[in-house]
């Protein structure tokens, strides 16, 4: 039964499709410009002569635009077309992701960072909005499903990657950016122009994206979403490969290889979103993420060695691949096909804040709030990993009554 299960959604999925190819290669693309650096963050301290606090902006200067941009970015795609801003925003992730590997002060590297950042900021947000465009139903799911699971892959190949590419150089990693301006090159032969103009009125349009901003649902998914990635950002991508080098003395490609595990676990679970919808409705999945969300955080904070962290960041890893699917269904859903990059990119935006405020959260916390470092990023897993079990436990329980 689960192999025919499996097959069936297997077959929902349209290989021959060109935009399938785009939609999955801007999430790729989208997922690398963090997890493909995380495992460089410990070299990038002496090379540069910073701060754990400091190394921290690496990744905030990376996000930060997304926060702005990113709403900008969906209405200019609701009023002209996915290509005309997918095209353009891959290479500037490409070509200012490549120029860190050639910066000389650390300001430069913040610098393009943020360039670089400004370029990625609608790719995964636009790659979904294009499976709400073009598939429905049980199709919809599968590809969405298909999607997580291929962003999961990538983050658990990206970190390996990364941390290989460190051991030669610490800005060989950057170098590997510039794969976006082929992606550039692939969605401007296979996408399809826009018919025509989706909207001439941007007062009603921004009223309408006013309205549904408010709605019950909105608000609880942009809760959902900015909680999740303060924890994924903050806890997993920038605290522990900082408390992996400190504490367990392990270099950028060991750190990569754990670091993995989250989007391997991530990848499994996703690839089987289509089932797994039909168990229980996106509300509760949500919530049963962050129970795995906080599990995993606590168990990493009692791991003794580098494979039971591993073994920890696997639990997170299932919740990443059950939030993530969850939330980005209940958004295409919300809306009509004209408003659905706008509010994709305000969905983004929360994402992007919680991205850019994870990392300085914990750093800065850490660095300034204790004695060290190392029992700082172990107090703030508890805390973060208490929280987060008990708010998925309790949503969880008000869902189902």
């Amino acid at each position: 039964m689960a192999d025919s299960d499996t097959e069936a959604g297997l077959s929902l999925v349209p290989w021959r499709s060109s935009t399938l190819y785009v939609v999955l290669a801007c999430s790729l693309m989208g997922v690398m410009g963090v997890s493909l650096v995380s495992p460089v963050l410990p070299d990038l301290r002496p090379v540069f002569g910073v701060s754990d606090a400091q190394v921290g902006l690496v990744i905030t200067a990376y996000t930060l635009p997304g926060v702005f941009v990113t709403p900008f970015v969906g209405l200019v795609a609701d009023r002209f077309g996915r290509r005309r801003v997918i095209v353009p925003l891959l290479f500037l992730f490409a070509v200012a992701g490549a120029g860190v590997a050639v910066a000389r002060t650390f300001a430069e590297v913040v610098a393009l960072r943020f360039l670089q950042g400004v370029g990625a900021s609608a790719l995964i947000t636009l790659a979904v909005t294009l499976i709400g465009d073009v598939y429905e139903g049980s199709r919809r799911d599968a590809v969405m499903g298909l999607n997580g699971s291929t962003i999961g892959t990538g983050a658990a190949f990206y970190p390996l990657l990364g941390g290989a590419l460190a051991g030669i150089r610490w800005n060989a990693p950057f170098l590997f950016f510039g794969l976006g301006a082929v992606v550039g090159v692939f969605a401007l032969v296979a996408l399809a122009d826009p018919d025509a103009d989706r909207s001439t009125d941007v007062r009603t349009y921004l009223g309408r994206l006013r309205a549904v901003a408010v709605l019950p649902e909105a608000v609880a998914i942009f809760v959902a979403l900015f909680v999740a990635f303060f924890l994924f950002y903050g806890a997993v991508l920038t605290a522990m490969p900082l408390l992996l080098s400190d504490a367990f003395g392990l270099g950028s490609g060991r750190i990569g290889a754990t670091l993995s595990a989250v989007a391997v676990a991530s990848a499994a679970v996703s690839s089987q979103y289509g089932r797994i919808s039909e168990w229980r409705t996106a509300p509760e999945l949500v919530a049963l993420g962050f129970v795995a969300y906080g599990v995993g955080l606590l168990a990493v904070r009692l791991a003794p060695s580098p494979a039971a962290v591993a073994a920890s960041l696997l639990v997170f890893g299932v919740g990443f691949g059950v939030v993530m699917p969850s939330i980005d269904t209940a958004v295409v859903t919300l809306v009509d096909d004209d408003l659905r990059a706008g509010v994709m990119g305000m969905r983004t935006s929360m994402l992007r804040l919680g991205q850019t405020l994870g990392p300085v959260g914990f750093t800065v916390t850490a660095d300034l709030a204790f004695p060290t470092t190392v029992g700082g990023y172990r107090a703030l897993l508890v805390v973060a990993g208490v929280v987060a079990t008990l708010g998925g436990v309790g949503c969880y329980l008000l869902l189902r009554r």
